[in-house]
């Protein structure tokens, strides 16, 4: 008999956006977790939601394992854990009463349960660990193996239970761990790695895998939400993390690694360090990982991550306002985006901008300097978000006034402005199509304008064609945009830059 079975909620089938872009990655909170239970001698099975069909899968897994513990511990590396997607959750809660349906007990673990712990209890969940899980998981098992009383459970930090009486027990929150390097690494051998491998292959024509050098972040922006990790930032050394790449490339021989961090790199040598030793190693995994502008300019950064292997570098440029960059909290400079995507393409580094629409105050002008900035700099390539009011942060609070009664994307395509901002939120969905429009068609003609794409060969054909699709139908999708301004404040023409 299994010990127990960890799961998680995360359902690729359920998001279409990132199912149709099918870059799938294991659920790595998941794989500490089970590691960390493994290594304290606990018999552990995985069950993984990322490819998945339906619950069902779950429902077959629990008669297969016939597990003593249910634990959904969703991976809190992933930043759409933080949105708490609705079809996620729901998918949590016929999980959590699929295992009720076998008698089991039901432990739930992850960003949504700690701010909605009790949302989860009224489920069916018999636990509830707020923030960071594992140390919290490790006491309970013990004291529930023990058969300690109810009243021994308020003694565990971070937990949230219902008493016997039915009384939600909250217990004061737990410190974080500090010392990441004495976790065990993910366990990975529980990952059908050959059908992630096959999928990237077929899709992609490479295989990524997944990690993470830290926990946390210590930067202040007022609308991301930190409620596992709160302020704080660890950090591994270089020393475990180019020996988990190396266990890695012998055991699974990845093309390539996505480096899922908050912030990658924000302690000083670290980056030196880590391109050092894989020098010494003598070889290098491509890899992709976020960081922030002003982070980038500072010492040789930038030179330390092309040494240690980037290939595309991430950047939260949000906007090209800095009126809402300050508003924001974001401690950045516009100046800092430009002058960082410029240092990061002569280095042969490509960039990425996540780009965030619809923070208060945002007019037509702060979105024309958006797409000004996207224009003069053409990073390689652009996500669109809208701002998202999350529990547990300033923004939340400043708007959850104005919160309508939805308060939770269905999934990531979603784009529905919850609270009153500056436009309604048809005009958001009207401005990710007229941005990419202009963005992907702008994009292929720089390849044909600078010999990258060649229009004579066949593979090309398809780009060529989706780049006069996008510039003959962009002056009419512009056109709808300010017509769904019409009747605002805010009706100004966002006239399209010059070709």
């Amino acid at each position: 008999m299994t010990d127990i079975l960890f799961g998680q909620s995360y359902f690729l089938k359920f998001d279409p956006k990132l199912y149709a872009a099918m870059m799938p990655y294991p659920p790595l909170g998941t794989l500490f977790a089970a590691s960390w239970m493994r290594e304290a001698g606990y018999n552990v099975a995985l069950f993984d939601a990322m490819l998945a069909e339906s619950e069902a899968a779950w429902a077959a897994a629990l008669a297969h394992h016939q597990p003593r513990y249910a634990v959904l511990f969703e991976d809190n590396f992933n930043y759409l854990s933080k949105m708490c997607l609705l079809n996620m959750r729901k998918a949590a809660f016929s999980m959590i009463q699929m295992a009720q349906a076998h008698g089991i007990p039901v432990i739930i673990c992850g960003a949504d349960a700690t701010d909605h712990y009790a949302c989860y209890l009224e489920a069916g969940a018999d636990y509830v660990l707020r923030g960071e899980g594992e140390m919290t998981l490790r006491e309970l098992l013990a004291a529930l193996e023990a058969g300690q009383p109810q009243a021994a459970l308020e003694q565990i930090a971070g937990l949230a239970f219902r008493s016997a009486a039915g009384e939600t027990r909250v217990t004061p929150p737990r410190p974080i761990i500090k010392q990441l390097d004495e976790l065990p690494m993910p366990a990975w051998d529980l990952v059908d790695a050959p059908r992630y491998r096959a999928i990237w292959q077929e899709r992609h024509g490479y295989y990524s895998v997944n990690m993470v050098t830290t926990r946390g972040c210590p930067y202040h922006c007022n609308w991301c939400a930190k409620p596992i990790w709160g302020q704080r930032y660890n950090v591994r050394s270089p020393e475990a993390i180019v020996a988990e790449m190396r266990w890695l490339r012998e055991h699974l021989q990845p093309d390539h690694i996505w480096f899922a961090d908050d912030i990658f790199g924000l302690k000083p040598g670290w980056v030196q360090r880590l391109a050092a030793l894989l020098d010494q190693e003598g070889w290098h995994l491509p890899f992709k990982c976020l960081s922030r502008a002003d982070l980038l300019l500072e010492q040789d950064n930038i030179q330390a991550l092309r040494r240690a292997g980037a290939q595309i570098i991430w950047i939260g440029a949000e906007s090209g306002s800095q009126k809402i960059l300050d508003a924001m909290d974001k401690g950045t400079q516009v100046a800092q985006i430009y002058h960082a995507t410029q240092q990061l393409k002569a280095t042969g580094i490509a960039v990425g901008f996540f780009l965030q629409f619809g923070y208060p105050g945002e007019t037509r002008a702060d979105i024309q300097k958006t797409l000004a900035m996207v224009r003069d700099l053409l990073p390689d390539d652009i996500g669109i978000s809208v701002s998202y009011p999350l529990p547990g942060t300033r923004f939340y609070e400043r708007v959850r006034q104005d919160l309508d009664t939805k308060a939770n994307w269905e999934d990531s395509a979603d784009l529905a402005m919850l609270y009153q901002g500056p436009f309604p939120t048809a005009f958001y969905r009207q401005l990710h199509r007229v941005v990419h429009k202009d963005y992907r068609s702008r994009k292929t003609w720089h390849a044909l304008r600078t010999g990258r794409l060649l229009p004579w060969q066949a593979s090309n054909l398809r780009k060529l064609g989706a780049m006069l699709y996008h510039r003959l139908t962009l002056p009419l999708a512009q056109a709808r945009l300010d017509r769904l301004a019409r009747g605002t404040h805010q009706a100004t023409h966002l006239a399209p830059a010059e070709s």
